[in-house]
């Protein structure tokens, strides 16, 4: 069945979705973007998004489509028309359309655009259950990727190398350290202390990773924001990673090298149960 997006003030069919070959976002990549995890046809960590979303406009010095309100009632209809139960909001705010030119246009509409993706058995996917693998990969990204940006074609190409390695995804490192993941928050646990890099520019301030760290500290856990080499995650007892689609995700394999047991751990099962409890009955 043919989806309902949101494109500029419309509800379209996928097929008739349409915007201007001199949108930014096409031309310049000018633009950035949010994904909201659907469970149970709600909405999770709706606000956490939305402050994030205003945060990378301001950085770029562009103009809000619409307001946090909006934005809400939007997410909402395209769950409703689309029937989602388990799935994913993605929404891009680009700085709009204009004569192509490095300058940023002083008069250009921001170009809004949303759409659905149904992932039925998000929640409980099997990769949780046996872990995922991951190898290691240079960054050479821009030095702004605390800006949630549509520049994504390097995270493309390090998803590939995984693939090519026999494994699922990448953690990328710069000047020995391990940054993040190619599309989600870096971990690693040692002697029960969770481990995960300080927040600055080099990273993406993740939403789950800020919810996750929330509960581990409620519930206890020692936490630790520090960087951390791939020899010490090699070296470490757990693993793992958080994303809004993957939630928490083990990682059992870091380069080649078991992490661990070879096995999901303790910890990143606990947090996983936490995390999708907590947001679950937090949903909107």
């Amino acid at each position: 069945m043919e989806r309902t997006v949101y494109v500029n003030g419309e509800y379209v069919a996928e097929s008739e979705a349409k915007i201007s070959i001199f949108d930014r976002g096409f031309l310049m990549a000018d633009g950035v973007y949010e994904v909201t995890t659907v469970l149970g046809g709600k909405l999770i960590d709706f606000d956490g998004h939305a402050v994030r979303l205003e945060r990378s406009l301001n950085e770029l010095d562009m103009a809000a489509a619409c307001t946090k309100e909006e934005l809400l009632a939007i997410h909402r209809k395209l769950v409703e028309l689309n029937n989602i139960d388990e799935g994913l909001v993605y929404l891009q705010v680009t700085r709009g359309a204009a004569d192509r030119d490095f300058a940023y246009p002083t008069d250009a509409t921001p170009t809004l655009v949303l759409f659905t993706q149904a992932k039925p058995g998000l929640s409980g996917t099997a990769a949780a259950d046996k872990g995922i693998k991951v190898i290691a990969a240079d960054d050479i990204r821009w030095g702004r990727r605390d800006i949630k940006t549509v520049q994504l074609l390097y995270p493309s190409m390090c998803k590939m190398m995984a693939k090519a390695a026999g494994a699922d995804d990448a953690w990328l490192v710069e000047d020995g350290f391990v940054t993040e993941g190619s599309s989600n928050n870096a971990y690693i646990v040692k002697d029960g202390t969770i481990i995960t890099r300080h927040l600055g520019n080099e990273i993406l301030a993740g939403i789950t990773r800020s919810a996750v760290l929330r509960f581990a500290k409620e519930a206890q856990m020692q936490v630790e924001e520090r960087s951390f080499t791939i020899a010490e995650a090699q070296a470490a007892d757990e693993a793992f990673v958080t994303s809004a689609s993957t939630f928490v995700m083990p990682v059992i394999e870091v380069d080649g090298a078991a992490v661990g047991t070879g096995k999901p751990g303790p910890v990143a099962k606990r947090l996983r149960e936490i995390y999708l409890e907590e947001m679950r009955a937090k949903a909107v």
